[in-house]
């Protein structure tokens, strides 16, 4: 069966949910839904819809015009299994002591690592994107350095991959959340599938606003590897969250924003402890002053 897939770009994050929600409604109905910011800083969002009927393409034309996108691209797919697709580009990943692997690759996981299981089919926060990469190094390199998070929070957990990476090296409860409903989801699946449910506890939130992270802060350690946008605003709340002399592992950083998302830590008094850079993308570990 072909699938069809209709994407358009416009301004601003609440008229792109807006369209997205407006597409749920079409007929043919979408498989799926996506919208997403443009990572490249020039405010713009991404909205797009599969489809297993060709779309119509006149009521596509009438939302964009109301919602003051562009035109919508449409494109037919080839047939793909795209969950075979994935287990044969996702090889396993290595990030000081983690390994993150599919169920597929369950007998290359070695003897001496902390294994952290995400399946192929929920392939965002995965390991591979240096973001990610970068937050799992920056986490080895704590530990290795003597450090023991005794009160975690990863903030837009995606998979919940840095939380639960948290979670196999202390034994303390690790808090994940994630603004979006369905990423709470495969967080959950995920902690699940690593027998890590009680340890790490996933809620839906933006940013800090939730109860049981006002209850649980203020934590040693926050992940927050979202975007550079949303990491600038949350500056002051999370010098709110992050006890004194704890730390910040930040990224979904382009390697040319990092400068600004330092300073805007600093004046927060949140301040740089070392970077990295991996391909296109920064981590930063900061730690808030005493």
């Amino acid at each position: 069966m072909p699938t069809f897939t209709a994407l358009t770009t416009l301004t601003g994050r609440d008229p792109a949910y807006a369209l997205g929600e407006a597409m749920e409604r079409l007929t043919p109905e979408p498989t799926g839904v996506g919208v997403f910011e443009v990572e490249d800083g020039s405010g713009l969002w991404e909205v797009g819809g599969y489809f297993e009927e060709e779309p119509d393409t006149a009521a596509l034309a009438v939302l964009a015009a109301a919602m003051g996108a562009k035109d919508f691209t449409i494109s037919e797919l080839p047939e793909t299994d795209w969950v075979a697709h994935v287990r044969r580009e996702l090889a396993p990943v290595e990030a000081g002591r983690f390994f993150v692997y599919g169920s597929h690759d369950a007998d290359k996981v070695p003897a001496d690592c902390e294994p952290l299981l995400i399946e192929a089919a929920m392939a965002f926060g995965t390991g591979h994107h240096g973001t990610t990469l970068g937050c799992l190094k920056a986490l080895d390199r704590l530990a290795e350095a003597g450090f023991h998070g005794k009160n975690v929070a990863d903030i837009g957990c995606g998979t919940a991959v840095l939380a639960m990476a948290a979670a196999r090296i202390w034994p303390e409860t690790v808090l994940a959340s994630d603004i979006d409903e369905v990423a709470v989801e495969v967080a959950q699946a995920n902690v699940d599938a690593n027998d890590l449910t009680g340890r790490v506890t996933c809620v839906e939130a933006a940013g800090f606003d939730h109860p049981t992270l006002a209850e649980a802060a203020p934590f040693d350690l926050v992940f927050a590897n979202i975007l550079k946008g949303p990491l600038v605003a949350l500056a002051p709340d999370m010098a709110q969250a992050l006890q004194p002399k704890g730390y910040a592992i930040l990224s979904g950083i382009l390697n040319e924003q990092a400068d600004e998302v330092i300073e805007v830590y600093a004046r927060s008094g949140i301040n740089l402890t070392h970077r990295e850079s991996i391909g296109d993308w920064t981590t930063l570990t900061l730690q808030l002053v005493a």
